[in-house]
């Protein structure tokens, strides 16, 4: 599978996990932000919470679900991206509350699993 075709199926994964989180009354604020250090699929705000989501996909389960994919290496570029946007926007770690989700989505059974706080900061 070609890399644009890899994009373009995280793309769509991506904007289904936006409407999904929607509809749970979170509020959409970026999308793809980019750092050296790694990127951010989502982030959304969920009343006075920011919330860092990381979308996963995965077409079958034969190698775990996508949030088995949430490696400790991700995790850790989860974090340092999230620190950098905070302060790109201003916000201070240590006054802002923010989490880390993972929404876990499939095709075969075709389903949604959104896992609140699945990665502690710290």
């Amino acid at each position: 599978m070609s890399l644009l075709s890899r994009l373009a199926i995280g793309h769509k994964y991506e904007a289904k996990a936006q409407r999904y989180l929607a509809t749970q009354g979170l509020v959409f604020l970026e999308k793809n932000f980019r750092a050296k250090c790694g990127e951010i699929d989502l982030i959304m705000r969920d009343q006075r919470e920011i919330v860092f989501v990381e979308v996963k996909y995965r077409k079958q389960h034969h190698y775990g679900s996508g949030a088995e994919a949430v490696t400790r290496s991700k995790q850790s570029k989860l974090k340092k991206t999230a620190l950098l946007w905070l302060s790109k926007n201003n916000l201070s770690p240590d006054h802002t509350y923010f989490r880390f989700d993972v929404v876990a989505l499939s095709c075969e059974p075709s389903q949604i699993e959104w896992i609140k706080n699945a990665i502690v900061e710290g």
